[in-house]
């Protein structure tokens, strides 16, 4: 493709330019959200895990479709073809294993599935081939290693982010999110917003709230706008863990709203809400306090406790809270 510049083309980048710099020396356009050399390595390192796991996921498909190809009936029976039961299985299987019953034998012991059944969708074991046992093996070893990197990038994350634990705890209480989702959220926002002014322009920046199509007073479209596509993601996956959580305000906003806007529009609101509420925690410093009339002292403990265990695992210094309510009345 030839690209001819003629001087009415110059003319008019010369007067586009300087037009440009007039609204620029106006203080008329808004800078571009660029974070510091900090920050950036945060999200380098977040931006790379979240690869990792979609990786992850890609190799479980896989995995699958190498054992329904041989016949193996065994995600029908498990809930998680990478949980403890599966693994052994598996690893036994890639190993040389061909007995049907002794693969059964490896099963935990609250699994739902008899022996018999596991049998029956093990039976192709038999006569697996020997092409089937290197996949499978090489796969596992793939998987493995995916783990290990996943685990590194944890404890190298929670590192960059030690100086931030508080505003890591204060974000991890919010039903829906996370130890992990509160990490990746201040490494895409920062850890206190402060370049956003309010809730309603960091919803903006995010494109979590609805856009604003207008032309002689009528609006064409409320399509939300693009915005940062990995705050959306975690956002969206935040609101529909959140609606999930009994008793939760979120839950009673859902069920109220789901009837007249329809569960994507339902979810689009409650993620403009969890937006705006991310914006107070980081740039306020304001802990999170559930209001939701179901909400008791003993599920606020164990999600507490689960929360604390978890930032614990990742080398964070948290304080034990205070006694169980049962405990604390015997």
């Amino acid at each position: 493709m030839v690209v001819i510049i003629t001087p009415r083309i110059i003319l008019w980048v010369r007067s586009a330019f300087k037009c440009l710099v007039k609204r620029l020396v106006a203080r008329e356009l808004t800078l571009s959200f660029v974070p510091d050399a900090e920050q950036r390595l945060w999200r380098t390192v977040t931006r790379k895990k979240y690869q990792l796991r979609r990786d992850r996921v890609r190799l479980q498909n896989q995995l699958e479709a190498l054992l329904e190809e041989a016949h193996i009936k065994l995600s029908s029976l498990v809930s998680d073809l990478l949980g403890v039961s599966a693994r052994r299985m598996l690893k036994a299987l890639a190993d040389g294993e061909t007995n049907p019953a002794a693969l059964a034998v490896l099963a935990h012991e609250r699994l739902r599935a008899t022996p018999e059944q596991l049998c029956d969708a093990l039976g192709a074991c038999t006569d697996l081939k020997p092409v089937y046992r290197q996949l499978l093996k090489m796969a596992l070893e793939q998987l493995q290693l995916l783990e290990q990197q996943i685990g590194q990038l944890d404890q190298e994350l929670a590192t960059l982010l030690h100086p931030h634990q508080d505003a890591v705890q204060r974000l991890a209480e919010v039903p829906g999110l996370g130890v992990d989702s509160a990490q990746q959220i201040i490494a895409e926002v920062g850890p206190t917003a402060a370049t956003f002014p309010s809730g309603e322009q960091l919803s903006s920046w995010v494109g979590a709230c609805p856009g604003d199509e207008e032309s002689a007073g009528v609006n064409y479209s409320h399509r939300s706008p693009k915005g940062n596509r990995h705050m959306r993601r975690l956002l969206n996956q935040a609101a529909n863990a959140a609606v999930k959580v009994k008793g939760s305000i979120f839950e009673i906003i859902y069920r109220r709203s789901v009837p007249r806007l329809g569960h994507n529009q339902a979810i689009g609101a409650i993620a403009h809400r969890q937006c705006r509420l991310i914006w107070l925690i980081l740039h306020q410093g304001t802990p999170y306090e559930e209001r939701g009339p179901a909400v008791t002292k003993q599920s606020k403990y164990q999600r507490t406790w689960r929360m604390i265990r978890q930032l614990r695992s990742l080398g964070y210094k948290i304080e034990s809270p205070n006694p169980q309510p049962s405990q604390a009345q015997a």
